[in-house]
């Protein structure tokens, strides 16, 4: 059975609300890990110091194993855990959830708090393009310089047809393509380029990694 990795955004994204007078101002960043989320949340304060709460939540690592949430100063557990929770509903990781509240001089309550957190992160990241995350296997094939325009665009409607991705051609002595690939597709790679070249071309294996392909 194929593990299933959490996906993550493509870019940073703001979003703005207004709940009772209060303004909710959310940023939402692709992280590379938890110092990295840091700087966002640095960054977020030093541009919004006068900002009554600046609360956070983060999920990191590829499986979305390491997590973390602060609600500085709003009552416990109305702001922080609430991101996380649409961090962790989205199925989302390396992500970080920023939200800057000015106080508009009305309580919302712990329901109201919790509503409006949820709300400010679920409607930024409505506005995120996602990234999802695939263990795919590395190959790649070596075609004369005269065969390349006619085996690009044979790769380029494999790939659309194999749920696989095409990476950067390299130019030397040959012309050396890229593609990502599930583990199920490399065979039949392998004969869909022997058919379309008599046997001249045959794919070299390489390692599986899991990698960002962007959503359709």
């Amino acid at each position: 059975m194929s593990t299933s990795y959490p996906s993550t955004i493509a870019a940073p994204v703001e979003h703005e609300i207004v709940v009772t007078k209060s303004r909710f101002i959310t940023t939402v960043a692709p992280v590379s890990s938890v110092e990295d989320a840091d700087r966002v949340i640095a960054e977020v304060r030093r541009r919004r110091w006068d900002a009554q709460h600046t609360c956070t939540a983060m999920v990191t690592g590829v499986l979305g194993d390491q997590a973390r949430s602060s609600d500085d100063g709003e009552p416990s557990g109305t702001a922080g855990v609430p991101m996380l929770e649409v961090l962790r509903r989205r199925g989302l990781t390396d992500v970080v959830a920023v939200v800057t509240r000015y106080f508009g001089g009305v309580k919302l309550g712990a329901g109201g708090l919790v509503r409006a957190y949820s709300t400010s992160v679920s409607e930024t990241l409505d506005r995120a393009a996602l990234v999802h995350r695939r263990p795919l296997t590395r190959v790649t094939v070596d075609v004369p310089h005269a065969e390349a325009g006619r085996i690009d665009n044979v790769l380029r409607d494999w790939v659309r047809r194999h749920d696989a991705t095409l990476g950067e051609p390299a130019y030397g002595s040959t012309a050396t393509f890229e593609l990502w690939v599930p583990g199920a597709a490399v065979e039949p790679l392998r004969a869909d380029l022997a058919a379309g070249s008599a046997g001249a071309l045959a794919p070299v294996v390489g390692e599986e990694r899991v990698v960002d392909v962007a959503a359709e």
